[in-house]
């Protein structure tokens, strides 16, 4: 039982945990519809916002509930803008590897493997991330209402 354990604990810590992050779907990617590459094409268009500082645009792209989580924690909206404009963290870059969404009624959700290369506090970083960004229809516009960091392991 002891071998078993420290088998698995050794395959863990070799990667072997990564597994699930580097899954990669077997069949081609099916061609988005108009709606979903309209919301791909506010996903990108959002990154290019975030790194150009401009807060006045994303004001109007996040709903009012809006939640952010990041690694150190979870922002409203306001708390979100007030970061962005005050320079706590500046969104330099986002390399976008793979997108991918899914429209569900009235709400898309949108999945971003990407590199982030960000200023934070002061400090420059450069991290991996699953980005999850749910979207939602209100009066015909797609408003972010959710923006959550997952950090790879790489």
């Amino acid at each position: 039982m002891t071998r078993l354990i420290l088998s698995l604990l050794a395959l863990a810590l070799s990667g072997g945990g990564t597994i699930a992050a580097q899954a990669r779907p077997t069949t081609p990617a099916a061609v988005p519809t108009a709606q979903e590459q309209e919301v791909l094409d506010l996903s990108r268009t959002k990154w290019r916002w975030m790194a150009e500082r401009n807060v006045d645009t994303l004001a109007v792209l996040f709903h009012e509930s809006a939640v952010f989580v990041h690694m150190g924690g979870s922002m409203s909206r306001a708390q979100e803008l007030q970061v962005i404009r005050g320079g706590g963290i500046h969104y330099k870059h986002a390399e976008i590897f793979d997108a991918s969404v899914r429209i569900v009624g009235t709400t898309a959700i949108v999945l971003n493997r990407i590199r982030l290369d960000a200023v934070v506090g002061g400090n420059e970083v450069s991290n991996p991330f699953v980005v999850t960004e749910v979207y939602v229809q209100v009066n015909g516009a797609w408003k972010l209402a959710s923006l959550s960091f997952t950090r790879l392991l790489q």
